[in-house]
């Protein structure tokens, strides 16, 4: 009961944040472990634009956070996850309700975490596609996530480690 009501609060706070709220897309659903989010864009005459079609500035608006918290969610406080690139493509004018999910596959965290031994950041590339009730794609959008440590590890005795681990033994072996 507490985590349904926590969930609704959040994705409430999510669709009435004003920056994602002026986009017009509404959050559906997130997973407990945030490795799925969906979400929806109506077509209204907030989200319309001159041409008659959805605005293309509200269709990646409506997309641009996701997958930048849901890696942040996953990761960990000891990262820092930006958006660092997008790459658009419309496939056909959007003239009604347009979805889309995000997905972390199995295993993509472990690989994240992985591709951070020995490196200060890793960029990870995911694709998302906006479609309609009849699953046609109306845009693909390719977001580019940058994935680095908040302070740098140290190597120390041949793996790397955070530097608050570093004081934490050095407390321990007082």
């Amino acid at each position: 009961m507490i985590g349904a009501v926590k969930k609704r609060l959040l994705r409430h706070a999510i669709n009435f944040y004003p920056a994602y709220f002026g986009s017009g897309g509404r959050v559906k659903y997130i997973a407990d472990d945030w490795r799925e989010v969906r979400m929806e864009l109506p077509y209204n005459w907030r989200t319309k634009g001159s041409s008659g079609a959805l605005f293309g500035g509200s269709i990646y608006a409506a997309i641009d956070p996701f997958y930048a918290m849901m890696v942040a969610k996953n990761v960990g406080a000891e990262f820092v996850v930006w958006d660092k690139a997008a790459r658009i493509r419309y496939r056909r004018p959007g003239r009604g309700t347009l979805h889309a999910r995000f997905v972390l596959e199995d295993g993509e965290v472990e690989e994240i975490l992985a591709a951070l031994r020995g490196r200060k950041s890793v960029d990870r590339v995911y694709v998302v596609e906006l479609v309609d009730e009849k699953g046609e794609a109306h845009a693909i959008i390719e977001k580019t996530v940058y994935v680095g440590w908040r302070s740098p590890p140290e190597e120390v005795e041949g793996r790397m480690i955070q530097k608050r681990e570093i004081r934490r033994t050095e407390k321990e072996a007082r």
